[in-house]
């Protein structure tokens, strides 16, 4: 039987079918769901009757699928969503969309490169892509179900390992940037089901076993379609770092179409905010710069004073005390500009360090973090305490208007802006740089205070991503 016939004999019984087994699906709509911002544009593509795109909420959503009774029922049961019966492997949409779902549909295509080729069509260069598949050490359970009446009898399927599926995706012109498992149980069983599903799937052991793959890509970038010219606001809080403030100024380079630079002073003991007034006075018409005053307390607060007040297309922080050197800046201008990733984070342990940049004590805290944030947020993230991170400005809009997700207790920054970076489903890439001894003024960290809040932090993140 055809994939074609197999799906018009079980759709009138399919919304049923599924509504009986709602707990493995609302999972993987979860799933994909938490990634989904509410002003997307969304395509499902294999929707069935549409139960995975109604529950997601987005501004604009489309479903198709190759199925006419089951595009019927779909267009009955949401009036609000616009269905179209159309084939994966010939899509037909004139229209680009922010997120494409095609949620465990590449185990019935005939050519899954070819349908992911397709996808193409309806992908702009910020479209991520969600796929979702079994895992194929289910193959053997899968099908003890289905002989057994559990699950219902389906064609013959793609059993696509996660190798493969990353492979078919590069072919195709996708990059995958976060891959995980999820799901050991797919059966609502009290107690059981929450535990294994929560907690135990979470394990690297577990994820092995986990029923569901999910993989997030986004198209290669191509550098001659990203390049152009974007504006720049350097944003530099600085407390006590009056020393600093001529050499930032000097040394920090003209990069895109514009660069503005933006001090925020915080609460200084020093001369600084004195300073930051004349400098800013000196380099009136050779530099843009606007001089702020904290209002609050932290970097964290600094920093998003100053990017309120920013005009640049794209945003980066630099700390003051330039252990991080600013002529390093244009490589993460590159790095954005020309597509390589919607987020570069600033790593100082790569290259050796400066002796005297950092104490011993703050490099083992540097990596111990760097492997619990990269569990957490299943990107590699070498170091989550590097001050210069750099994102497009209307990004940092989206993750300001979506911040009481994660809370608002960040005093650095570099956290509330990771977590909201993975929110939003950026593509987050790490930027080596070599990390340099400071030449004025003491450093504000506090290394056992600030530790146990960043472990504080640690936790509240795994509750709302690995264990939501």
């Amino acid at each position: 039987m055809s994939n074609q016939d197999y799906f018009s004999a079980v759709a009138p019984k399919w919304r049923d079918y599924r509504r009986g087994r709602s707990y493995y699906w609302d999972q993987i709509t979860s799933s994909i769901a938490f990634y989904v911002h509410p002003d997307s544009s969304v395509l499902e593509i294999g929707c069935a009757t549409g139960e995975t795109i109604a529950q997601i909420a987005a501004a604009r959503k489309v479903g198709i699928d190759f199925c006419p009774e089951l595009i019927e029922q779909a267009a009955q049961a949401h009036p609000d969503i616009e269905f179209h019966v159309m084939d994966a492997e010939d899509i037909q949409l004139q229209e680009k969309f922010d997120v494409v779902i095609m949620s465990n549909l590449v185990g019935f295509l005939g050519d899954i490169e070819n349908a992911l080729r397709q996808v193409r069509k309806v992908c702009h260069p910020r479209t991520r892509l969600i796929v979702t598949t079994y895992n194929r050490l289910w193959e053997p359970l899968i099908a003890l179900a289905e002989a057994i009446g559990i699950k219902r009898p389906s064609p013959e399927q793609n059993w696509i390992s996660a190798a493969d599926m990353m492979n078919l995706l590069y072919l195709a012109g996708f990059e995958t940037y976060r891959s995980y498992a999820g799901m050991l149980i797919p059966f609502d069983i009290p107690l059981l089901a929450p535990l294994a599903n929560k907690w135990l799937a979470n394990t690297l052991l577990a994820q092995q076993l986990d029923i569901n793959k999910f993989f997030y890509a986004r198209l290669v970038p191509e550098e001659d379609q990203w390049q152009r010219r974007y504006s720049v606001s350097v944003i530099i809080p600085a407390r006590n770092e009056s020393g600093n403030i001529l050499p930032a100024l000097q040394r920090t380079p003209d990069m895109g179409s514009h660069t503005e630079i933006i001090f925020v002073e915080g609460n200084s003991t020093d001369d600084t905010w004195q300073t930051l007034q004349t400098q800013a006075q000196l380099w009136e018409g050779k530099r843009d710069v606007k001089v702020l005053r904290q209002d609050g307390k932290g970097k964290g607060d600094a920093v998003r004073k100053g990017f309120a007040a920013a005009s640049g297309d794209i945003l980066m922080i630099l700390d003051a005390d330039l252990t991080v050197p600013p002529e390093d800046l244009p490589k993460f201008y590159r790095a954005i500009a020309t597509g390589k990733g919607d987020f570069i984070n600033g790593v100082r342990l790569v290259y050796p360090l400066e002796k005297g940049a950092m104490r011993t004590l703050n490099n083992i805290g540097n990596h111990f973090f760097s492997r619990v944030f990269s569990r957490i947020l299943r990107t590699p993230v070498k170091d989550t305490l590097c001050g210069t991170k750099v994102m497009f400005r209307k990004d940092w809009e989206r993750l300001a208007e979506g911040r009481k997700f994660f809370g608002d207790f960040d005093p650095f920054g570099d956290f509330d802006m990771l977590f909201g970076a993975h929110k939003l489903n950026l593509r987050m890439v790490d930027m080596p740089i070599r990390y340099k001894e400071r030449t004025y003024g003491q450093t504000n960290i506090s290394r056992f205070r600030h530790g146990l809040l960043l472990l504080k932090m640690s936790a509240f993140a795994a509750k709302k991503i690995l264990f939501r």
